[in-house]
């Protein structure tokens, strides 16, 4: 008998200990791992929302870039790190989604590796050209691929990266042809562009906004589920009849797969009051960009879904997958 309630009250205790570690969770510094480099839009997201997630859990959220090989280096660190709350990662639509499609071996599994927390925010894409190109709006400027099959070429961030499928996406939708030129990220891209070497760049509006501005490239055309407030007159995807490109960027949180659920809750609802207050809602669209918290669940299915949306557009296209 004193055995049987030793075992019981071993197996009481065992059940307890995760929501013990929940209830002291944080006791000490987080890290917010950044699969690319500071000063682009994830790093200036997860800096944002970081902080503000500091003061919510009462520690410090100290960000690690780990940029390389598309986000790939870092999310694979992220991947293999204790389950145990205290290693974050920005899950973001090019590392999570992209990615690992375009890879012949990808170094993680974007869905069973992790554990989804929230999204954060959702960046809208643009489609931006040089001024001098004789198109005012997507019409004009299909006409000018239709009657020139390969006179134009668009700019991306590298072979494979988010904004290179953004275009080749929008060639498979369109029915045209432009050349491809890859550049080693997506600043020396929008400099070739302002140049005139390439007519056309799909970015997000973070890095082309300023540019955009200056009057030093045109916008044609936004992913965003309505017309932005800062480019008011610049019609949505879906207004200007090609709905397949009517998907803004997301950019989201996450951790290693195995996290206790009390701690995934409890950071979801940290984000949650994060992303409400004023301040934080400001910063994040600043840049161009829209707060957009999720239950981990919903979070989860987007990421599959984006996932298994990108894995047909590769197949699709027929993309030479990279080693």
């Amino acid at each position: 008998m004193k055995t049987l309630k030793f075992h019981l009250a071993a197996a009481c205790a065992c059940l307890a200990l995760p929501a013990m570690a929940a209830a002291e969770y944080p006791d000490r510094p987080i890290r917010l791992v950044v699969p690319y480099a500071v000063g682009g839009t994830t790093d200036i997201i997860a800096r944002v929302v970081g902080n503000k997630l500091g003061e919510r859990l009462g520690q410090s959220v100290v960000i690690e870039n780990r940029p390389g090989a598309g986000g790939s280096i870092g999310s694979a660190y992220a991947a293999k790190q204790p389950a145990d709350g205290y290693t974050l990662v920005m899950a973001v639509e090019s590392s999570h989604a992209v990615n690992p499609n375009v890879y012949a071996r990808s170094a993680y599994d974007p869905v069973k590796d992790f554990a989804p927390i929230s999204n954060l925010a959702d960046v809208p894409n643009v489609l931006v050209v040089n001024p001098a190109l004789p198109a005012q709006d997507l019409a004009g400027f299909l006409r000018l691929l239709a009657a020139s099959p390969d006179k134009y070429a668009f700019g991306s961030s590298g072979n494979g990266g988010l904004s290179h499928m953004n275009g080749e996406l929008f060639l498979k939708t369109t029915g045209t042809r432009m050349l491809h030129v890859p550049y080693k990220g997506l600043g020396p891209a929008l400099n070739d562009l302002v140049a005139g070497q390439v007519q056309v760049v799909f970015d997000n509006i973070p890095s082309s906004y300023p540019l955009i501005q200056g009057q030093r490239i045109r916008p044609l055309a936004v992913a965003a589920k309505q017309r932005l407030k800062v480019l008011p007159d610049v019609p949505t995807y879906a207004e200007a009849g090609l709905p397949a490109m009517n998907n803004p960027s997301w950019f989201g949180l996450a951790a290693p797969a195995g996290t206790p659920a009390p701690v995934l809750d409890r950071l979801n609802a940290a984000v949650r009051e994060a992303l409400a207050d004023p301040a934080t809602a400001a910063a994040i669209e600043k840049q161009g960009a829209v707060p957009s918290p999720m239950s981990r669940k919903e979070f989860g299915a987007l990421i599959a879904q984006s996932y298994g949306h990108w894995k047909t557009v590769v197949e699709e296209i027929k993309f030479e997958k990279m080693q």
